[in-house]
């Protein structure tokens, strides 16, 4: 494969191909799969993915790179998938978005501690000296208020049902006649 840098598992090409590879894709001059053999790429997803980046964004979607994203981006990303049922890879190619990884990690973040999250800076290695909190997420907190309130409605439950057995046996009781 002339041109391509094997960075730890999975192949990069050069903008080169990946520009020609997306422009015959975009156009239907050739299929995914006639592509993925003449260029010798490792997947259809790959040229598919290179495809929608330009007809989205020209040329220009292969050269733009941010390294980092704001809050309301992230947001306005994931609510724009959630609205128009966009995929992962429908959602990065709109957005230029390098990798589907990003969004999912967002939409995952979204999920499970909410919106005010995606503002948080999370890149870089964890402090060891324990001056930050672990997050709790808020799927736990309400988990949490949810089997409490199962708890008490139970323990109430219970209560109930010590109380109907006693009257029953009082009322068994008194209707045996004493000898």
């Amino acid at each position: 494969m002339k041109g391509v840098i094997f960075m730890s598992r999975k192949p990069v090409y050069p903008i080169e191909i990946r520009i020609e590879v997306g422009r015959a894709y975009a156009e239907g001059k050739m299929t995914a799969r006639e592509l993925v053999e003449k260029f010798c790429i490792s997947s259809k997803g790959d040229v598919m993915k290179w495809g929608a980046l330009y007809k989205k964004h020209g040329e220009e979607g292969f050269r733009v790179q941010r390294s980092s994203y704001s809050g309301d981006f992230k947001l306005t990303v994931i609510e724009y998938m959630h609205n128009t049922n966009a995929s992962l890879s429908q959602t990065a190619a709109h957005f230029n978005i390098p990798s589907r990884e990003s969004i999912r990690k967002w939409e995952r973040i979204y999920y499970e501690e909410g919106k005010e999250a995606l503002y948080e800076e999370r890149r870089g290695r964890a402090s060891k000296m324990g001056t930050k909190r672990p997050r709790k997420s808020k799927k736990n907190l309400e988990t949490n208020e949810d089997l409490l309130a199962e708890v008490q409605r139970l323990r109430m439950e219970n209560e109930y049902l010590k109380k109907l057995n006693a009257l029953v046996q009082e009322r068994e009781k008194s209707k045996k006649p004493t000898k």
